[in-house]
């Protein structure tokens, strides 16, 4: 090996810079898989004649597949034995193998069962690209796990920009997808080392999982990312279909296409939210910086929710926009939470079990919007919504009011 420096130099020729890049660009291909289905759900609402609650199932299934993955991945050791890159291509493959399954599913449920394929390999590729960045950088990590998460939102966005070009089939918006998958999944294999600050290598046990929630601030970090995971996919799952009921886009010549343009737009956004939340959180510290974001977040929700009939259309879409860059803004931070207050013996599966917490979540509220919108109103829809920033701004606050009282908590050293 060549020479180390310290926060920013270089291991085999590779630069923290370069492989933050990588990392992020293979992130934003490999996850373009992920809301496929559920973008061209219009489509197939009709030709397989679906209802709006077994529709949300294509989207459920890759969130409660991604929750077996990451479990399965952790408490195998799998995640510990293989290096970041490697579970990164083969996650990414594997996904992309299974999303383009769904061209010959011809039904519901086989495509139900190849989107939790989906998810399940999804779980190698999300958690190991945020571990492999974090060996990267010591000081900025915040905004360096801001930069990866701004990857994965634009990824998960990207369905929406294939289906914006209008007209397309939907055939093809998973063929494209699939196909961006596989390219991040090899693109993964061009980082050739690991970083310089590995983390300690620590089987995960589910007894250690269940043993890291005897630690309060490790339980406040997970109620304040289950809040925020109570929101995320919701809105980057219905956001679409919310911009479609607009007047101004509904009375338009192509009211999918153009939904589908503006709610990449709202996504993609969030990419910039994530540096902006990374930033915020180096300098003010976590759990700040999250409840700032949910406040944010939370009330875009709560302003929808109140004046969607009353608000003229370019207004909506602007609170739409603003509540897109703030939904994401804050994912890094909980993490980092965790692995800065958790007992380092515990430390893996504390995440593991926060991540499942999360994603167990986000099957709820993508099940439960579009059922309730269809049966009462968008209004009910974004309320319940709103709920979930309510409880991680109580978590976070209890979480700072710790912080200034200065209650101890132990930290992982890397």
């Amino acid at each position: 090996m060549s020479r180390l420096e310290h926060d920013g130099g270089e291991i085999s020729g590779t630069t923290p810079g370069v492989a933050l890049t990588i990392i992020a660009a293979s992130t934003l291909l490999s996850m373009s898989v992920w809301f496929s289905a559920s973008f061209v759900l219009p489509q197939l609402t009709e030709e397989w004649q679906l209802s709006p609650g077994s529709g949300a199932l294509l989207t459920v299934a890759v969130q409660l597949g991604f929750v077996v993955g990451a479990v399965f991945s952790a408490m195998s050791g799998m995640a510990d034995r293989m290096a970041n890159r490697v579970l990164m291509c083969g996650g990414a493959l594997g996904a992309a193998a299974a999303n383009l399954g769904v061209l010959l599913a011809g039904g519901l449920w086989p495509a139900v069962a190849l989107r939790f394929v989906t998810g399940f390999f999804l779980a190698a590729v999300y958690p190991s690209a945020l571990k492999e960045t974090a060996t990267w950088f010591r000081a900025g990590r915040g905004k360096a796990l801001g930069t990866v998460i701004g990857a994965l939102t634009v990824g998960s966005a990207l369905p929406h920009a294939v289906n914006a070009a209008g007209g397309v089939d939907w055939r093809l918006v998973i063929a494209v997808t699939s196909l961006l998958g596989a390219l991040g999944g090899v693109l993964a294999l061009a980082l050739r080392s690991p970083g310089p600050y590995p983390f300690p290598q620590r089987h995960v046990t589910l007894g250690g999982a269940l043993r890291s929630l005897r630690n309060r601030d490790v339980v406040l970090a997970d109620l304040g990312y289950v809040g925020h995971m109570w929101e995320l996919y919701a809105m980057w799952g219905t956001v679409a279909s919310l911009l479609a009921s607009v007047p101004a886009v509904e009375d338009s010549a192509r009211p999918n296409v153009l939904a589908s343009a503006i709610a990449f737009l709202c996504i993609g956004v969030g990419a910039v939210g994530c540096l902006v939340g990374g930033v915020l959180s180096d300098r003010w510290g976590r759990a700040y910086a999250a409840r700032v974001c949910l406040l944010c977040s939370g009330g875009a929700a709560l302003l929808l929710a109140l004046g969607i009939d009353a608000m003229p259309s370019g207004v909506i879409i602007a609170v739409c926009a603003f509540w897109g860059f703030w939904v994401v803004a804050d994912s890094a931070q909980f993490s980092a939470l965790v692995t800065e207050r958790a007992d380092p013996d515990y430390v893996g599966g504390a995440l593991s079990l926060q991540l499942a917490l999360g994603y167990l979540t986000t099957a709820l509220t993508l099940w439960g919007v579009p059922v309730l919108v269809q049966h009462t109103s968008w209004r009910v829809a974004l309320l319940v919504l709103a709920a979930g920033p309510v409880l991680g701004v109580a978590a976070m606050g209890r979480a700072i009011a710790r912080d200034r009282r200065g209650s101890p908590h132990p930290r992982v050293s890397l």
